[in-house]
């Protein structure tokens, strides 16, 4: 490929060389990245640690304000920024700096060189805002539309009409009554007049050309604006990245991690030569089946046709369009991370060329299983990390809690995610004063938020879990066919876009039914596509791809089939590898080209497939146990979830409580074990548990899981271990409430610090006599001194009740944790029989802070472009909101506890 100014230097392609060489170095996990002491987390690094988004306003950064903020992030315990360029803030137009200018380069510089120094790490956009486009982009490269003129010429009529050449792509005449076909583009004049008469009967003439769909970058930055480029369109994207080869050819500065593309929200359906990549592909003239692609009338041929253009723009986007910045990144040592959902193209292929795919979740909007084709393509081409965007639109702003943010990323940790970007925080002066600037649908993961004097807390959770999410290698048993042509096959419309919000076209297809079958009995799975099953093999009884090892593919009940798809089936079960078909074989064929062909190859396949030793056909469930592919039993507790990796030691499992119920009791792994160990991501401590031989083989462990907690097992597989025991407790007596007189005292926030108050109620702050307590966010210090008229002897679970929103406890001067996820609950020591100081430093969200600006009419809204919005996409007006819960609300309670081991004290 040929960029503009492509610099050639043999110095600067070893230095992009060297470059990837340690991206490619960062991105790797060892098979026992864990490490030898399984009690232990693996070392936390920058990888490890939860990412932001990093909205730059106008890009009106400069030196100082970049290096504040980069350290508060690096004190919070974040690993790194993406950069995201986008419109800018009202009033600061003077210091906005144009896009990839050398002015923003070395702003880019700084940062990576400042983050480097923090030990922290860069991501940036392609481009500002979304999607990829800018000023670069030409009225040809744009994203597409198609223009269709249809013309109904009677019999022996005459069509004199003259047409732009240039852009004419298609002119083709159909006869309604023989069905005949002609094209007219070689009868066109010189000067694209064109004479023709119509003979035998009624015919109607297509003339297709292509226009921009309309469509521009969108919250585009100064220095970004113009067209959306055309995705399907090499030529377009190649051209689009000589705007970046020209800005770094010249750049002497660090370079970021990696670089970054949105989710798919281009409206192009058409491209330049896409006639001719449809004949190349397909093997027929899609100019020959306008009428069953544009037609009215009913075509018996329209779903193969329209399959087969839904298929041929996959095909540019995965082969050509995309391989060209995927490409143009890796040869200048940037690694790609690339959210693929909402393409029209298969998921499976887009995600697997990036290596970081990024999948996302919104608002309450959480499918674990549309977020596993992210996950599952990077398991099926071996990549160690997959990315999420994580609270988009968790909820309204300024009244997300670090809670909702928790139970986020336990859905995406279940959905096979290890990598967090936060979605995220703005760029923000500190002269903007508060609450600063913000970016809408953002969870506001920015100091000035009160709820990030906790986020620590939250960042310690992700990263424990990702330092082990991270580890080893993905382990699931089964691979489940996408067969995507059964979708495509349909007559109506032309583009079908796989997007994370409407999903027909996973929850109304057999893959969908086949996948919630599977996640819900237990069984681990990965999506596989066309593709990937083309470059397994078979070997050891497993099926071999190059994230690893499979037991079994699991094949939906479908229809259609690819002839090479079956064949390479066929192929892996001679070999013998277990494919299982759900109840049914394939029927037929897609597409319309040679299709008689096919059809035949297809039935001799199927004949061979009745004999390969590895094909079963039959029920899902009966054929798994038949082929001993265990699931996970523990999956049969309501509300418990759990997602497994292995090392060379064993099995590493995460299992998390999303129900409303506690768990206490046993639960049965798939895995055999000679050692459990449990780890708690929340806390950081680790653990022998209790366990034996479980039925089928694994091992059978007692767990204690609070609603809403999460642990992890590590299933040691021949290792046994002599260490401190897991501690599980049990009450020894009843709750006892602790009353008193409350000191309350504030200590960090704003507008102003509330004047203190004594209470012998708990309740909201904001039901204070200083008023001043309805419109603070911040924290407050609540102290009670206290007596324990019982034996004192032993250990305590500590329950405040309600906390609004988070809580850091101290007893007796010793800190008892930091609890910002209900039940907040901790196990205390140390208590005395008279004069316990019981501390707890309490935050609240910022929501009636920012309500108190909007009821005085202060304005803080000044953005450009779509301002600030609320969840609905109306004007951001907090004013008429009720005031929001702040404090200790309690009920406070200590309850007895003592050790309890459950080999003596539980049933098996």
């Amino acid at each position: 490929m040929t960029f503009r100014g492509v610099n050639n230097n043999a110095h600067h392609r070893l230095a992009f060389v060297l470059q990837l060489a340690l991206l490619l170095f960062w991105t790797a996990s060892p098979a026992s990245a864990a490490g030898d002491d399984p009690l232990a987390w693996p070392p936390i690094t920058r990888m490890q640690k939860p990412w932001t988004y990093w909205w730059w306003m106008g890009s009106a950064v400069d030196t100082n304000n970049i290096a504040h903020s980069l350290a508060r992030f690096q004190q919070a315990g974040l690993g790194g920024v993406h950069i995201i360029p986008i419109y800018g803030a009202k009033g600061s137009e003077s210091n906005y700096i144009s896009y990839l200018s050398p002015r923003w380069m070395d702003m880019l510089a700084f940062t990576v060189a400042e983050a480097g120094r923090l030990d922290m790490g860069v991501d940036m956009t392609t481009g500002t805002g979304w999607c990829f486009g800018g000023p670069s982009v030409t009225d040809e490269e744009a994203n597409a539309s198609p223009v269709v003129k249809v013309l109904e010429i009677p019999p022996g009529g005459t069509i004199s009409d003259k047409f732009d050449s240039t852009k004419l792509q298609a002119l083709m005449a159909f006869s309604e009554t023989d069905k005949n076909k002609i094209d007219l583009l070689p009868k066109l004049d010189a000067d694209g007049s064109l004479h023709w008469t119509a003979e035998g009967g009624t015919w109607r003439v297509f003339a297709v050309s292509q226009r921009p769909s309309g469509q521009k970058v969108k919250r585009a930055a100064p220095g970004g604006e113009g067209w959306m480029l055309n995705p399907f369109y090499a030529p377009a994207v190649s051209h689009y990245m000589g705007w970046f080869e020209e800005a770094f050819q010249s750049h002497t500065g660090p370079r970021p991690r990696a670089l970054y593309q949105d989710s798919y929200e281009y409206r192009s359906s058409w491209a330049p030569d896409l006639f001719a990549q449809f004949e190349r592909r397909r093997g027929y003239r899609l100019q020959d089946e306008l009428p069953a692609l544009f037609g009215e009338v009913a075509n018996p041929e329209r779903a193969r046709v329209k399959s087969d253009y839904r298929e041929t723009l996959s095909d540019m986007m995965i082969e050509d369009a995309m391989p060209v910045w995927v490409g143009w990144g890796h040869d200048h040592g940037f690694l790609i991370r690339y959210q693929a959902h909402g393409a029209p193209g298969n998921l499976l292929d887009l995600y697997a060329l990036a290596d970081m795919p990024e999948t996302e979740m919104f608002h309450l909007d959480r499918d674990k299983l549309v977020c596993k084709f992210a996950s599952s393509a990077g398991h099926v081409a071996g990549r160690a990390r997959v990315c999420s965007e994580t609270g988009t639109w968790l909820a309204e702003h300024f009244t997300e809690t670090l809670a909702e943010m928790k139970f986020l990323q336990d859905d995406l940790f279940l959905s096979g995610i290890n990598h967090i970007f936060y979605h995220g925080c703005c760029y923000s002066p500190d002269e903007a004063g508060w609450p600063g600037w913000h970016f809408y649908a953002s969870f506001e993961m920015n100091p000035a938020n009160s709820i990030w004097r906790d986020t620590p807390a939250l960042n310690a959770y992700a990263a424990r879990c990702q330092s082990l999410l991270q580890s080893g290698r993905p382990d699931n048993d089964i691979l489940l066919y996408w067969p995507i042509h059964d979708y495509w096959n349909d007559p109506a419309g032309r583009v079908k876009d796989f997007t994370v919000q409407a999903r027909a076209w996973l929850e109304d297809q057999p893959i969908g039914r086949t996948a919630h079958r599977l996640w819900d009995r237990g069984w681990q799975f990965d999506y596989v596509s066309d593709r990937q099953l083309a470059g397994a093999t078979a070997a050891d009884g497993l099926i071999k791809v190059p994230g690893g090892g499979y037991r079994a593919i699991v094949i939906p009940a479908c229809e259609l089939m690819p002839v090479a798809t079956l064949s390479n089936l066929v192929r892996l079960a001679g070999a013998g590898a277990t494919v299982i078909f759900d109840r049914q074989l394939p029927s037929d064929v897609p597409g319309l080209g040679n299709l008689q062909q096919r059809r035949g190859q297809l039935q001799d396949l199927l004949a061979q497939a009745r004999n390969a030793p590895g094909l079963r056909v039959g029920d899902l469930e009966a054929e798994l146990a038949a082929a001993k592919i265990a699931r996970e039993p523990l999956l049969d507790h309501a509300g418990l979830m759990c997602v497994r990796r292995a090392d060379d030691q064993g099995r590493i499992y995460f299992v998390a409580n999303r129900g409303n119920e506690g768990f206490d009791g046993w639960l049965d792994l798939a895995a055999p074990a000679a050692t459990v160990i449990m780890l708690d991501p929340m806390t950081g401590a680790s653990g022998v548990a209790d366990f034996r031989a479980g039925p089928a083989g694994g091992a059978r462990v007692y767990a204690q899981l609070a609603p809403g907690q999460s642990l992890f097992f590590r299933a040691l597989a021949a290792r046994k271990i002599e260490a401190p025991a897991w501690k599980y407790w049990q009450a020894a007596g009843d709750a006892v409430p602790l009353a008193g007189n409350w000191q309350v005292k504030f200590l960090e926030g704003g507008p102003e610090l509330p004047a203190a108050f004594a209470t012998n109620h708990l309740g909201s702050w904001t039901q204070a006599a200083d008023t001043n307590t309805q419109r603070f966010a911040g924290a407050a210090l609540y102290t009670l001194h206290f007596d324990v008229p019982l034996d004192i002897g032993g250990d305590w679970r500590l329950d405040l009740g309600k906390v609004c929103q988070s809580a850091r406890v101290r007893l007796n001067g010793q800190d008892a944790g930091a609890l910002f996820t209900p039940p907040f609950r901790a196990v205390v020591g140390g208590l005395k029989a008279k004069e316990n100081v019981l501390e707890v430093e309490v935050c609240n969200v910022s929501a009636n802070r920012i309500r108190d600006l909007d009821r005085r009419g202060v304005k803080w809204k000044n953005f450009q472009d779509i301002n600030f919005v609320n969840l609905d996409y109306r004007p951001f007006d907090a004013s008429d909101w009720p005031l929001t819960d702040s404090g200790l609300l309690g009920p406070v309670t200590l309850t007895p506890v003592k050790p309890a081991w459950p080999g003596s004290t539980a049933k098996n």
